[in-house]
C-alpha cells in the first residue's frame, strides 16, 4: 500500500515531458534541467546566422542580382514555416532525444517503422557529416580572407592561400573539433555560452554597424526590385533557372531547428517547449537572417567588382569584399573589416565543434541498434572521458575525405552544401509523410495539435523538402567540366544506394529501429 502511494505520488510529480517519454516505453536517464530559453538558445546557434548566409552570399547574388537573393529569403522562410509547424506537432507527441529518428519508427507504425526509422538515420548522419565539411569550408574561406587583408590585400602584395595550404586549414579545423570533443570535455558548456551569445551580439553589430561605416547605401529600389542575370559569371541564362539556384542560399542556411527537438529529454515541459522553441527558433533566425543579407546587400558599393579577381579579397569572397570597401573606404583601414571577419569565422569554429559534438552521439545510438557496419567499435566509449570516441573520428575522417576535391574542383563547397541539405533536410521529410499518412486514431496527440490541418500542412511541407533536395542536385555553373560539376548526386547516388541495397539483403532481417527500455500498455504512440 504505502509503495503504491509513493508510485502515485512521483506520477504527479512528474514533469509532463517525462510523463509522455514513459508512455513511449523510455526511460527518464538524463537530467531535465534545461530552460525554455536554453533550448531556445542552442536551437538558434545550431542554425549558425553567418556560416549559412555568407559562405553562399556571393554565387547567389550573381545568378539574378539583389532582388532575387532578397525575396529569395522571404519566399523559403514562408515555406520553412509549414516544416516547422509539422514538426513542432510531432515533437509534442514525441519529447525524445532521438527526435526524427525516433518519431519515424513511432508514425510508420510496426510495418514499415523499421524502414521509415532506417531511411531517416542514414539522411540524418549523411548531412551531419557533411555539415561539419561545411563549416571547415566556411571557416577555411573566412580565414583565408583574413590572412590576405592582414598581409596587405591583393592588390598590395598580400598573401592569398593557395589550394593545398586552404585544405590544410579545412583538415585543421576538422581536426581541432575532434580533438577537443575528445579530450577537452570540459570546455563543452562553456563554448555553449560563448556561442549563443556569439551569435547574437556578433549579428547586431554586423547588421546596425556596416550600412552605417559603408560611405553610400545602395537604393531601396536597387536591392528589392533589381533583378539582372549574369551569364559571362555563370554561364546561366535562363532566368528561371537562375532564380532557382538564387534562393539556394536561403534553403542552406533555413534548417538546424530540429536541434530543440533533441533536447527534449533534458528541457523542462518539453512536450510544450520543444514545440515553442523549434517554432520560435524560425522565427528569430528568419528575421535576422533577413536583416543580415539587407544589411549586405544595401551596403554594395559596387556590384561588378566585387567579383573582380584582381580586387582586394581576389573575387574570391563576397562578404569580404563589402567588409572591405565600407571601412577602407571610410577610414582608410581594412581594420574594421577584419574584426568583423573574425567573429564571422569564430561562428564557424563554434558551429563545426557543435556539430562534432551531436553527431557522434547521433553515431553511437544507431549503433546501439546495430544499424551501422561494425558498430561495436563506434559504441565504444572512452575510458576516461566516457564519450564515444571512435565515432568521433569516424565522423571528422569522413568529413576530412569530403573535403579532398579542394585540390582540383572549385565547386566542393556547392557539392557538400548540397549533401548536407539533402541529408538533413531529407531527414525531416520521412516523419512527416508518416504523420500525413498515418491513422488519426493512431497518434497520441501532445499540447501542440494541429488537428485538421495536419495534412495539409504536412502536405505542404513534405512537397516543399522534396523540391529543395531536387535542386540541390542541379548543376551550378556552365558550362559543365570537371572542374564545375556537381559530384553531390553521384555521392549521394552511391552512398544512399549502398545503405538501401544493405537493406534489402540484411538489415531488413534484424533491424528493428529504436529499443524501448520500458514496458508500457499503451497502445498508441
Amino acid at each position: 500500500m504505502v509503495h503504491n502511494q509513493v508510485d502515485a505520488s512521483r506520477i504527479q510529480e512528474m514533469d509532463s515531458g517525462e510523463k509522455r517519454l514513459n508512455e513511449l516505453g523510455y526511460k527518464q536517464e538524463l537530467r531535465r534541467e534545461m530552460t525554455l530559453f536554453k533550448t531556445l538558445a542552442i536551437s538558434f546557434s545550431t542554425m549558425t546566422l553567418f556560416t549559412g548566409i555568407t559562405p553562399l552570399y556571393g554565387s547567389s547574388l550573381a545568378y539574378a542580382g539583389p532582388a532575387s537573393l532578397v525575396w529569395g529569403w522571404v519566399v523559403v522562410s514562408f515555406f520553412t514555416w509549414f516544416v516547422g509547424i509539422a514538426m513542432a506537432e510531432i515533437c509534442s507527441s514525441f519529447p525524445t532525444t532521438g527526435s526524427l529518428y525516433f518519431w519515424a519508427a513511432h508514425l510508420a507504425g510496426p510495418k514499415w517503422g523499421p524502414l521509415a526509422s532506417w531511411c531517416c538515420a542514414w539522411l540524418e548522419s549523411i548531412g551531419l557529416i557533411a555539415g561539419i565539411g561545411t563549416q571547415a569550408y566556411a571557416g577555411s574561406q573566412t580565414l583565408q580572407s583574413i590572412i590576405l587583408l592582414c598581409t596587405g590585400t591583393n592588390k598590395d602584395g598580400g598573401y592569398l592561400a593557395p589550394k593545398w595550404l586552404f585544405l590544410c586549414m579545412y583538415i585543421g579545423l576538422t581536426l581541432i573539433w575532434a580533438f577537443l570533443n575528445t579530450f577537452a570535455l570540459e570546455v563543452i558548456a562553456f563554448i555553449d555560452i560563448i556561442s549563443i551569445w556569439w551569435q547574437v551580439i556578433g549579428g547586431t553589430v554586423i547588421v546596425i554597424m556596416l550600412p552605417l561605416v559603408a560611405r553610400t547605401t545602395q537604393s531601396a529600389s536597387y536591392v528589392f526590385t533589381n533583378f539582372n542575370v549574369a551569364p559571362e559569371r555563370t554561364g546561366i541564362s535562363s532566368k528561371p533557372y537562375a532564380v532557382i539556384l538564387s534562393f539556394l542560399v536561403s534553403q542552406y542556411s533555413l534548417y538546424g531547428y530540429d536541434a530543440a527537438a533533441h533536447l527534449t529529454e533534458e528541457t523542462k515541459g518539453a512536450d510544450k517547449n520543444g514545440p515553442i522553441a523549434i517554432l520560435s527558433s524560425i522565427g528569430i533566425i528568419s528575421v535576422f537572417g533577413w536583416a543580415y543579407i539587407l544589411a549586405l546587400t544595401f551596403s554594395i558599393q559596387d556590384f561588378s567588382y566585387l567579383y573582380d579577381p584582381t580586387n582586394e579579397t581576389a573575387g574570391t569572397f563576397v562578404p569580404a569584399q563589402i567588409l572591405y570597401d565600407a571601412f577602407h573606404g571610410r577610414y582608410d583601414s581594412s581594420a574594421g573589416a577584419i574584426i568583423l571577419l573574425f567573429i564571422i569565422w569564430g561562428s564557424s569554429l563554434l558551429a563545426g565543434f557543435q556539430l562534432l559534438l551531436v553527431l557522434p552521439e547521433w553515431i553511437y545510438a544507431l549503433s546501439r541498434d546495430k544499424g551501422i557496419p561494425f558498430s561495436s567499435i563506434w559504441q565504444k566509449l572512452h575510458p576516461k572521458h566516457k564519450v564515444p570516441s571512435n565515432a568521433v573520428w569516424l565522423c571528422a575522417a569522413i568529413s576530412i575525405l569530403l573535403g579532398l576535391p579542394i585540390l582540383k574542383v572549385n565547386v566542393v563547397f556547392t557539392a557538400i552544401t548540397s549533401i548536407c541539405t539533402i541529408g538533413w533536410v531529407g531527414g525531416y521529410a520521412v516523419p512527416i509523410f508518416a504523420r500525413m499518412v498515418m491513422a488519426e486514431k493512431n497518434f497520441n496527440t501532445g499540447p501542440f495539435y494541429l488537428g485538421k490541418a495536419r495534412r495539409p500542412i504536412c502536405f505542404v511541407a513534405f512537397m516543399w523538402i522534396c523540391y529543395t533536395c531536387s535542386v540541390f542536385l542541379l548543376p551550378t555553373y556552365y558550362p559543365i567540366s570537371w572542374d564545375t560539376f556537381n559530384y553531390a548526386p553521384v555521392a549521394l547516388s552511391v552512398g544512399l544506394g549502398l545503405i538501401m541495397l544493405w537493406w534489402v539483403l540484411d538489415a531488413r532481417k534484424w533491424f528493428t529501429g529504436p529499443v524501448r527500455n520500458i514496458d508500457t500498455d499503451n497502445g498508441k504512440v
